[in-house]
């Protein structure tokens, strides 16, 4: 899978991009502020429909505009297919395939599938749960994309029994409030056993995969494990040597419903849905330890590439050859976490670097430059491709 041609209108600090783009590896230089980074967020978006970068679409339009464009020509296996999104202020993201509307964006999911490697993924192994819940969704969603509508259909019922749970609980319960209840728990347990057995299925795929990776980039360290989660799913479903099995999707969803039933009262004192995946997380564990808050600089380092690592190798395993998004980072990377990721890129069919100078980059890595500039003021600033780079051999 490559990206042939990539295309901007008013994202972020690009007024307006054409680039024709090659299997192979490119390197985008410039200095810090530029616009670089901006150009694989904008592929980023395109893959999961959401930024690693901010949380709401807001900042990703360009000041002044109403509206953001980004557009991508994709080969995948000899098939090209164009995908487009829009972004819009104050209404609803349209998105088209082959120049046709289709109905959600989320039906974009799936053409253009990548791996991006940024400095901010040290949160994954230092951040909240919500950075490791946001990664193992991610990754699910690339394998199965029709698990976007789940993780839709999950928040929305989340949001509507919460609020009946406020309610509830400031006023009388009477029996058409608790009557009511059990309907939601029913949609919310139907949602969230779904969206378990596709997490808890991907920690078990992952697992060999981050453990290798994380072997080649720190052997002499503590070997490196995840596990999920949970406090409300039994200890043999959080096992990551557990096979999945075929009726676990049925089995999570009589544990939900029989999990909601239990929380209910402390649910309508505190007002909070206590139960369900948004509350679970992903156990990042070194020899013995957990890796949050017992993991050196370096090990955490090493921690977050594997996991970038280890999923770029499991998607490829499956068939798929996903884009590798490399942002500044080997400037924070020492050299064996530099050379581990270089040999990972060497082998890719497509690699999108950002740096800002060419030393940054390995030199097996360094082919097609392309430089990054700005113009105008500091407050707005218009970003934009100059001829090719001069630095690499």
């Amino acid at each position: 899978m490559f990206i042939r041609a990539l295309s901007l209108r008013d994202f972020r600090s690009w007024e307006h991009a054409e680039l024709e783009l090659s299997p192979g590896r490119t390197v985008f230089l410039g200095s810090n502020g530029n616009g670089k980074t901006n150009l694989l967020e904008a592929i980023g978006y395109l893959a999961t429909l959401g930024s690693h970068r901010v949380a709401a679409d807001a900042p990703l339009i360009r000041m002044g505009a109403q509206r953001a464009r980004i557009g991508a020509t994709v080969v995948n296996t000899g098939r090209e297919l164009r995908v487009d999104i829009e972004l819009n202020q104050g209404a609803a993201n349209r998105a088209q395939i082959n120049r046709s509307p289709v109905r959600r964006p989320r039906e974009i999911l799936g053409i253009l599938q990548t791996v991006l490697f940024a400095p901010e993924d040290l949160a994954l192994v230092r951040g909240d749960p919500g950075e490791r819940r946001r990664f193992l969704d991610e990754l699910c969603t690339a394998q199965l994309p029709r698990l976007a509508g789940v993780r839709s259909d999950y928040d929305r019922v989340l949001r509507q029994r919460s609020a009946l749970l406020k309610t509830a609980g400031r006023q009388a319960r009477s029996r058409a409030d608790l009557s009511t209840l059990d309907v939601w728990d029913g949609h919310l347990a139907e949602h969230a056993s779904v969206l378990l057995a596709e997490r808890l299925r991907l920690v078990h795929d992952l697992y060999p995969h981050l453990a290798q990776s994380y072997r080649s980039i720190a052997p002499e360290s503590r070997p490196a494990a995840i596990a999920y989660r949970s406090a409300y799913l039994p200890p043999e479903f959080l096992d990551p040597a557990r096979e999945p099995q075929s009726d676990d999707t049925a089995a999570l969803e009589e544990i939900m419903l029989g999990e909601l039933a239990a929380a209910r009262s402390k649910e309508l004192e505190r007002g909070v849905c206590l139960v369900g995946p948004h509350r679970d997380d992903l156990d990042l564990v070194l020899g013995d330890a957990p890796a949050k808050g017992f993991a050196s600089h370096g090990e955490s380092w090493s921690f977050a590439l594997a996991l970038r690592l280890g999923a770029f190798d499991l998607l490829r395993s499956t068939g798929a050859e996903p884009v590798l998004l490399l942002d500044d980072v080997f400037a924070e990377l020492d050299r064996r976490r530099r050379t581990a990721l270089a040999e990972v890129a060497a082998g890719a069919e497509q690699v999108l670097i950002t740096a800002a100078v060419p030393e940054d980059v390995p030199a097996e890595l360094a082919a097609a430059p392309l430089r990054v500039e700005t113009t105008g003021e500091s407050t707005h600033r218009t970003s934009r491709i100059v001829e090719h780079a001069p630095g690499f051999a």
